[in-house]
């Protein structure tokens, strides 16, 4: 009865919870481990909101839809893995939407990591291994800068002389006619 003359009125509830974020929406989404979702957090920066987009697999849902329910979406960015951990019924979540659903047979999907670890071994050990430095490209613009004339205003008066074809061996050439066994290969 104290806390009725407290707040001049009735007593909330204690089921009652106020929250921007519209609860029954977000249940009847029903996201799932193994759901391919695009995720839009609000992110604030220098006082202006704007959305940005989490899209990946939800490898784990844990404490269902309670108040406290949490969802992980594992993703890959730049050939690196990604994991982000979202409260279901956060006020930052604009948007869950759902792209795909398959159908697993776990609750938790912990084993993609390992999975997707081996499979990005697997193509390192299949990829060729190439001999380019970026000494090569710092040459190659140097030739080009070498071979463009310079720009004056004496230029412009000149007349114009037309060349005659001669006979000039380029550079790839000259790799060709190399023997094979000045080449050094790198040892594997």
């Amino acid at each position: 009865m104290f806390a009725k003359s407290l707040f001049y009125g009735t007593v909330p509830r204690m089921d009652t919870v106020i929250s921007p974020v519209k609860k029954e929406e977000r249940v009847k989404i029903d996201v799932r481990s193994g759901d391919t979702v695009r995720v839009y957090q609000k992110v604030i920066e220098k006082g202006k909101t704007r959305l940005q987009a989490f899209e990946g697999v939800i490898i784990a849902v844990k404490h269902g839809k309670e108040a406290g329910g949490t969802f992980t979406v594992r993703t890959t960015l730049s050939g690196i893995g990604v994991e982000k951990i979202f409260p279901l019924y956060s006020p930052l979540i604009d948007k869950i939407e759902i792209v795909r659903r398959s159908k697993v047979r776990r609750a938790k999907l912990y084993f993609i990591r390992e999975k997707a670890a081996k499979a990005v071994r697997r193509q390192l050990r299949n990829a060729k291994l190439m001999n380019i430095s970026t000494e090569d490209f710092a040459e190659k613009e140097q030739e080009e800068v070498e071979e463009t004339p310079a720009q004056d205003d004496t230029a412009s008066e000149t007349p114009e002389v037309t060349e005659t074809p001669t006979e000039e061996v380029t550079k790839d050439e000259a790799v060709e006619e190399t023997p094979a066994e000045s080449v050094e290969k790198p040892e594997e």
